[in-house]
């Protein structure tokens, strides 16, 4: 049996993503972790995709963009508190933060993170 955990915030970053912004990492389970993303007012994040996992993001603070490629199909999704997007295995993607705040999102990452290696750069639309 998988023990219990509690964990408050982290005041701070944890740690950089491959993408250029601010992660705070917060539980995980074998199936899956979590963790915060915060991009500075103005940023806008490397383009990425990921070799093994899957992501949900759930945006709760500012406003941006986030640009996501499979393929052929494309979109870029206008994101606020309360927007959740997918970023399946294998999808290209951007973010970026507009007006004032920073664009902050819970993440869900599925299975937990494995490490550097997993995000790959891409050409990304910004």
């Amino acid at each position: 049996m998988t023990e219990f955990k509690t964990l408050r915030l982290p005041e701070g970053r944890t740690e950089a993503a491959p993408d250029g912004s601010e992660v705070r990492k917060l539980l995980a389970l074998p199936g899956g972790g979590m963790a915060r993303f915060d991009l500075a007012p103005g940023r806008t994040s490397k383009a990425v995709v990921h070799k093994t996992v899957d992501e949900i993001w759930l945006f709760v603070s500012g406003r941006g963009d986030m640009w996501r490629r499979q393929g052929e199909r494309e979109e870029i999704v206008e994101v606020e508190a309360g927007v959740c997007v997918t970023i399946p295995c294998g999808t290209h993607f951007q973010f970026r933060s507009l007006g004032g705040d920073a664009l902050v999102a819970i993440g869900v990452t599925m299975p937990p993170w494995p490490g550097d290696d997993e995000a790959r750069p891409v050409t990304g639309r910004w």
